[in-house]
């Protein structure tokens, strides 16, 4: 298993609403950044991905799982992007702030403090666990 981060802005996409998509879950669409999109394409089904609210909120609120792989993004019409589909897991009982993430130096290495711009990256195994502990899965 792997893990992940996907960001979202919570004004176009939020976790309630993922949560509201039930199991059928929703197709992660849009992504036009091309390091991103390589991420969506080595994302396995169980993976499972951190759920950022960008912008707004910043902070990591919940949990989603692959369950569709990387597949041709329907948004794109050139077919160059990819997407794959999310079902919602779990909340987080502690949202984990883009702040407290800054501030613990175990975690000064991930891409969402090196490379803010990116939308979809990897997350560590290690990485996982610190957040799932700060966050206090619900």
């Amino acid at each position: 298993m792997h893990y992940w981060l996907l960001k979202s802005e919570p004004n176009v996409w939020s976790i309630n609403k993922q949560k509201e998509d039930g199991r059928f879950g929703t197709v992660w669409d849009g992504v036009r950044n091309f390091q991103a999109s390589n991420n969506l394409k080595k994302m396995k089904k169980g993976d499972l991905c951190f759920f950022y609210h960008s912008n707004i909120g910043k902070e990591i609120v919940g949990i989603v799982e692959i369950i569709k792989t990387a597949f041709i993004d329907p948004s794109d019409k050139n077919e160059r992007f990819v997407a794959v589909k999310v079902k919602f897991k779990k909340m987080l009982k502690n949202p984990v702030t883009l702040e407290k993430i800054k501030k613990k130096s175990s975690l000064k290495h991930l891409p969402l403090i090196k490379q803010s711009r990116l939308s979809v990256m990897p997350i560590d195994t290690k990485s996982w666990k610190i957040i799932l502990k700060m966050g206090s899965i619900k």
